[in-house]
């Protein structure tokens, strides 16, 4: 009997999955509920729609799944975190988050901007 449950034990976790591997599974649906609710009690005239909400969220999703791996398993918590925090799921948040310590780490090598020069007139 030990040895059978021993077995069966060594075989489910080659099968389980880390949960930081993966990308988590975020509540989105309440998040664009709550956010249709909140556009149409404020009256916004551009107000965004559950489908295109949803439609965002899918999106974020489908983009995370070629992303998430790449990066570290502090960076994943973290944005895990910010884009969890409050109860408002939204993968666009996770995404977003992700790239944009992507971008800190590695800035776009585009033309630096200069500000106003003391000489520029002389």
């Amino acid at each position: 009997m030990k040895i059978a449950l021993l077995s069966m034990a060594m075989i489910g976790s080659q099968l389980v999955t880390p949960v930081s591997d993966r990308v988590p599974q975020l509540n989105v649906e309440a998040t664009c509920k709550a956010t249709v609710a909140t556009d149409k009690a404020m009256g916004l005239d551009l107000a965004q729609s559950f489908d295109d909400c949803m439609r965002d969220e899918n999106a974020a999703q489908q983009q995370l799944t070629t992303v998430w791996l790449a990066n570290s398993t502090e960076l994943r918590n973290r944005c895990e975190g910010e884009a969890t925090a409050g109860g408002n799921d939204s993968y666009v948040d996770l995404l977003i988050c992700m790239q944009m310590a992507d971008w800190v780490k590695s800035p776009s090598s585009g033309p630096r901007l200069k500000g106003a020069s003391k000489n520029r007139n002389n």
